[in-house]
């Protein structure tokens, strides 16, 4: 069976020119994946000068997952944090946060209300057609914000079909709690149609996931009932989505343009316990709406010249409130609290013009224009700032010889607001050592510029006292990395690949907490400290008959921060910390099912704490290393209809341990153990895929 590969080529990861191209079916760890991240055009991953990692639609339906966290944090390098308080999560990529992550829908930028990722969790699951990953500093292609790497969503367009009608149920356990369709448990449903004919193509999809919450220690609370006793556990909070989202298009030969536009309606019920003094119980809730549009075209003037725009507009909304909820009369009154109430509004423009020369078959040349509008406005917020980022970047792909690939870039930035660094460098490399070894070898600096919540955001309320800084500095990074990739078995039924693969990073200017010089009752963000990180990665992919597996490990190892404050220190530079995944998939061909393991290994994650007040005394601590693992089985009955079942968290991590006793942040209980989970769940769910 053939299927039809729609892939835009892009100019530094954005859309440029859709090519249509013909493959045979495409499996979920296929070594022929095409990828467009980065790239001058749509390329094989042995042909990239970037080392890309994918993630195709196939292995997320084999895993049944219904979020982007339960895609990625079984993949190297990636950790979750979670704020039980707000109900939101984090991602760290490569020992570095969130903030210094880039992520991408087709090629736009998500808006966050703060520094963290929370957006990955906010996107279409159901939409995905592959996930990119591109770890290293990627600011000249796609500006700030991209120090650790850049995930880029790529959705789904229409296929070859006249119509096609898909729809997806499917019901979870949370823990030991279920109820069917609603209540507790998890729940999702979706629905998604497209349409193409003569150039043009619609798709519509709608999506609605219902997570009930859960509690760390078991208790009979459910979304309509309180936890009597906050002692008892941080709960993980109800979460309720609706996403839809809509893509037009129309393309031929040498002109190609399509609108999409992305809506999310999220709402997160946080329902403290009762005060048995008064019967009064605090209750929250943090509802969220968000709005993403995207315009691209892109126009082949001739075989040597092409030119691309891309507009897009993201609005995100999201209101705080809080009631006082009282027992013994049923009556709710809006608290009156400082800080208890607050509506933050935050919006964001871009535009990018380029275009691709291709002097001769050794030398292209690619200039681009791009601009940056980013606002914000709300209680918390101190005033209604506007930050405005012009940029002029320009890259070239240069081939000497046959087996060598030389990409040199540049980015000249101006904001409005904070300095920005003026000029950006790159020089990204790829050697053909033989016809088995691929050497690429690269050098980025980087920056992220410092969030609009960093600047401008003062929130005080009982238990905060937090205040922005407008004149924080963008972080900066200068990166070095470096991959060998041996891809020359092949032997009847048998392939394989291993890629090993080395990095270090080096920061300054970044940003951190620390007290107020003026107001020692105030916490506010400077930049007082830098940062390295370093370490090394191995992945190997082995396809066999029916069989497909990838077995990978990592050593990545986190700057001491202790060092800047005291060099003296007898600690190491870098606390390390370990990591192994296992993706297996088996096809059983005659009965048309599958059955997917996803396995992941994080080791302990050491640091050093000191001891009371003395700053010349510290100690080892560490949060504990655990192990989650995947079972999924699919299976296809009839002619239309798919079922998956399976277990997700096998192992049962729920928290893991911490001997660590300091606060971490403004939502950290510090010290004590790490919620990470809701523990083990049960799966079952049915595809239906349609045809005409």
């Amino acid at each position: 069976m053939k299927i039809y590969l729609s892939v835009f080529l892009m100019f530094f990861g954005f859309l440029t020119f859709a090519q249509e191209i013909i493959t045979d079916t495409i499996k979920a760890t296929d070594l022929k994946d095409v990828v467009v991240t980065g790239q001058f055009g749509p390329q094989s991953l042995k042909n990239s000068v970037y080392n890309v990692r994918t993630i195709s639609a196939e292995k997320i339906r084999l895993r049944g997952a219904v979020n982007l966290q339960q895609v990625l944090n079984t993949e190297l390098g990636f950790r979750f944090s979670n704020d039980l308080t707000l109900g939101t999560t984090d991602v760290t990529i490569m020992g570095m946060t969130g903030r210094n992550v880039k992520v991408l829908l087709d090629g736009v930028p998500m808006i966050d209300r703060s520094d963290t990722r929370e957006s990955l969790n906010q996107i279409d699951i159901n939409t995905i057609e592959r996930i990119e990953i591109v770890e290293g500093p990627m600011s000249v292609v796609y500006g700030a914000d991209a120090l650790a790497g850049v995930i880029n969503i790529i959705t789904k367009r229409a296929g070859k079909s006249l119509l096609n009608i898909t729809a997806r149920l499917q019901e979870e356990t949370v823990g030991n709690e279920y109820k069917a369709f609603s209540d507790k448990g998890n729940h999702v449903q979706n629905l998604g149609l497209s349409w193409q004919n003569n150039g043009w193509s619609a798709l519509f999809g709608v999506t609605h996931n219902d997570f009930a919450g859960w509690n760390i220690k078991p208790s009979t609370t459910s979304r309509d009932i309180v936890d009597q006793d906050l002692a008892s556990g941080n709960r993980w909070k109800p979460k309720e989505q609706w996403l839809a989202n809509t893509k037009i298009g129309y393309r031929n030969k040498d002109f190609n343009v399509w609108y999409r536009l992305d809506g999310l309606r999220e709402e997160i019920i946080s329902r403290g316990g009762m005060n048995t003094l008064n019967y009064i119980a605090e209750w929250q809730s943090y509802n969220t709406k968000r709005y993403t549009n995207q315009l691209q075209s892109e126009w082949r003037l001739s075989n040597s010249l092409q030119l691309t725009a891309i507009a897009g507009y993201s609005d995100l909304k999201r209101l705080t409130k809080t009631i006082n909820h009282n027992f013994s009369t049923g009556a709710d009154v809006l608290s009156t609290e400082q800080g208890k109430q607050d509506t933050a509004k935050f919006n964001s423009t871009i535009f990018r013009a380029t275009a691709q020369y291709i002097l001769n078959s050794k030398i292209s040349f690619q200039p681009g224009f791009e601009f940056n509008r980013d606002a914000a406005s709300g209680q918390r917020i101190n005033g209604s700032p506007v930050i405005n980022d012009y940029a002029l970047f320009i890259s070239s792909e240069i081939k000497p010889v046959e087996g060598i690939n030389i990409r040199p870039g540049l980015r000249f930035v101006k904001n409005s607001v904070y300095p920005a660094p003026p000029i950006i460098p790159s020089l990204n490399t790829k050697f053909v050592l033989s016809k088995n070894f691929d050497l690429r070898l690269a050098y980025a600096r980087g920056f992220r510029s410092p969030a609009l919540r960093e600047l401008y955001y003062d929130f005080v309320d009982a238990s905060h006292n937090i205040i922005g800084n407008p004149n924080l500095k963008a972080e900066e990074s200068n990166s070095f990395n470096g991959s060998l990739t041996w891809a020359g078995l092949k032997i009847d039924d048998l392939q394989m690949r291993s890629t090993l693969a080395g990095f270090y990073n080096f920061f300054k200017n970044r940003i951190s907490f620390a007290q107020s010089a003026q107001d020692a009752t105030m916490t506010t963000l400077f930049n007082v400290s830098k940062f390295k990180t370093a370490g090394f990665t191995l992945d190997n992919t082995i396809i066999y008959k029916n069989l497909n597996a990838t077995i990978g490990a990592s050593y990545i190892g986190r700057y001491n921060e202790q060092l800047e404050i005291n060099p003296g220190l007898t600690i190491p530079e870098f606390s390390w910390s370990p990591e192994i995944t296992a993706t297996i998939l088996y096809s059983f061909p005659k009965i048309r099912g599958n059955i997917s393991l996803f396995y992941k290994y994080s080791g302990a994650v050491p640091s050093y704490q000191s001891v009371n007040t003395n700053i010349t005394d510290y100690q080892l601590v560490e949060i504990g290393g655990f192990s989650l693992a995947d079972l999924m089985l699919n299976k296809s009955i009839y002619k239309y209809i798919t079922i998956n079942a399976g277990v997700k968290n096998l192992v049962n991590v729920t928290r893991l341990s911490n001997t660590s006793t300091a606060s971490g942040g403004a939502h950290n209980t510090g010290g004590g153990a790490v919620p990470y989970s809701y523990g083990r769940s049960y799966v079952f769910g049915l595809t239906f895929n349609w045809n005409k």
